[in-house]
């Protein structure tokens, strides 16, 4: 059902919307890397279909939320079809009321592609033509001004971006930060007049979160993958006991995921003559080590269940109303499809399972730099004293972790009744996705610290080899940061690692040699 998963988001340049399950990776491309978006047939006719039949209910004057009535609690407010286009005006205009730094251009891209899936489905009413010209601030690199803070679950950052398409907000577009009239007509195309519901339908729906959710669990399948790789050279340069990964260990505990980390850390690790010298040092390590496969396992978990409802939510119509067909008629069904509740609380167990994932990662690191338990030179410097080496390093990775279990606190089970009491209960899932975002790259900097001092902790392994495949990772890195022999500044080494991390180009290079880490 799904298109291009296989793919490297960066090998993904078209991304055609309306024929298929959109995956995680094309979102990615379209955020990260710029790919263009189009349309298939089947969602220009349905887009088609479905807004001639919300211009057929507007002239019946059928009663019918967001269209002929107001907003929230003025839903008891009639309005006339002649205020039409003014209604739909009002709402982007009031609703765009955000606050704070403005979200990243990939979060931003990903939030139009998101609108553009679920109002493509042909049950919101939309016409073909606001969509095209989202499409088009996609494909012309014109990037929306969206303020970050400030939202219970949706509405307000759509709202900055649906500004643009009317000609007003503010863009960046070639560098330049322009009104959205300015934007829109430096790359040749033309504002939009939004007709009913068109206002409604861009702001109301699960857009934003399930934008910011797929990036986080994007780069958390990343991360979890490279936890995997850079805990087995952790594990080979503490001298590790590979008994602990024996698969009829975890063949008693009836949890796949933990199976197959087990196995991953044996493709690893294997050939590896440190692991063979030093496999009966120890009677058994310490927790960090000993159950990587049982705390990696959770955690895959964790996620494989939060990507199921995640393509479920990108699959989805989050409008409301939506404008259900029958026949050469329809009804609009109010509802409560904009709730973000599915998404939310998978983003809140993705935090948590992330904050594990790093809490083990920080307890390796903090071994590999402590030469009481890890028999290597303190903080993996020949020259300890004149030299800091590696002691600091260490300390980012606590101070991130502790801003990763702040941020772990789930989100979703917090209220506060907006509306008049209208929207007595709302999600908050925005800050619950936004949040797993913000730890998932929190996360990749500690994975980063932890493939740099495995792979310094190696470089004292002069007389064994590491396996085929550390060793390769190990080649790898040291290819764009050299050994540590005086103190320097290490800054730009975490950041190559870190953004070798996001690529997936360690994962790349093992799983070219063994095969996909499950």
């Amino acid at each position: 059902m799904t298109k291009n998963e296989s793919l490297h988001p960066r090998d993904i340049k078209e991304v055609i919307l309306g024929d298929h399950w959109l995956s995680i990776e094309e979102v990615v491309a379209v955020a990260r890397y710029s790919a263009k978006v189009s349309f298939t047939a089947a969602y220009r006719s349905r887009v088609k279909a479905s807004r001639g039949l919300i211009e057929k209910f507007l002239q019946e004057e059928r009663v019918i939320y967001g269209v002929t009535t107001g907003f929230g609690s003025n839903v008891t407010e009639v309005i006339s079809k002649d205020d039409a286009e003014i209604l739909q005006r009002n709402i982007v205009r009031s609703h765009a009321v955000s606050v704070g730094e403005p979200l990243e251009k990939e979060v931003v891209r990903a939030i139009q592609l998101m609108i553009l899936n679920h109002l493509g489905h042909g049950f919101s009413g939309v016409s073909l033509e606001v969509l095209e010209l989202m499409a088009g601030l996609l494909n012309h690199d014109i990037l929306p001004v969206v303020p970050g803070d400030g939202s219970v679950a949706y509405l307000s950052p759509e709202a900055h971006i649906a500004l643009v398409l009317m000609g007003e907000g503010r863009a960046w577009y070639k560098g330049e930060l322009l009104s959205g009239c300015e934007a829109l007509e430096k790359a040749g195309l033309k504002p939009v007049t939004l007709g009913c519901k068109e206002g409604l339908a861009l702001l109301s729906g699960t857009t934003s979160v399930t934008a910011f959710a797929a990036l986080a669990l994007y780069n958390a399948i990343q991360a979890v993958k490279t936890a995997d790789i850079s805990g087995a050279m952790s594990f080979e340069s503490l001298k590790g006991t590979i008994k602990a990964f024996d698969p009829r260990l975890h063949a008693v505990k009836k949890h796949e995921e933990q199976n197959k980390t087990a196995r991953n850390l044996v493709r690893i690790l294997h050939g590896s003559q440190i692991a063979e010298q030093f496999k009966e040092y120890r009677l058994q390590d310490a927790l960090s080590l000993r159950c990587i496969p049982q705390v990696h396992g959770a955690v895959k978990k964790v996620l494989k269940n939060a990507l199921e409802n995640l393509m479920n939510e990108m699959q989805s119509v989050s409008d409301n109303p939506i404008i259900w067909p029958e026949g050469d008629d329809g009804i609009a069904l109010s509802g409560g499809n904009f709730d973000s509740s599915y998404v939310g609380m998978d983003a809140d167990a993705m935090c948590i399972a992330m904050a594990n994932l790093a809490k083990n990662a920080e307890r390796r690191i903090d071994r590999l730099v402590n030469h009481h338990v890890s028999e290597l030179p303190n903080f993996l410097v020949v020259n300890p004293g004149l030299n800091n080496g590696y002691m600091i390093p260490q300390y980012t990775a606590a101070g991130l972790l502790n801003e990763i279990r702040v941020l772990s606190h789930p989100a979703t089970i917090d209220n506060v009744s907006t509306c008049a009491n209208q929207e007595d209960v709302v999600s908050f899932a925005y800050f619950a996705a936004k949040k797993a975002y913000q730890i998932s790259k929190k996360l990749q900097y500690i994975l980063a610290i932890e493939l740099m001092l495995g792979t310094q902790a190696l470089d004292f392994y002069e007389s064994l080899n590491p396996s085929p495949v550390t060793g390769k990772v190990h080649q790898f890195i040291r290819e764009k940061v050299p050994t540590v022999q005086e103190d320097r500044f290490f800054h730009p080494d975490i950041e190559i690692i870190y953004q070798h991390i996001q690529e997936g180009e360690i994962v790349i290079l093992v799983e070219e040699l063994i095969g996909e880490i499950h």
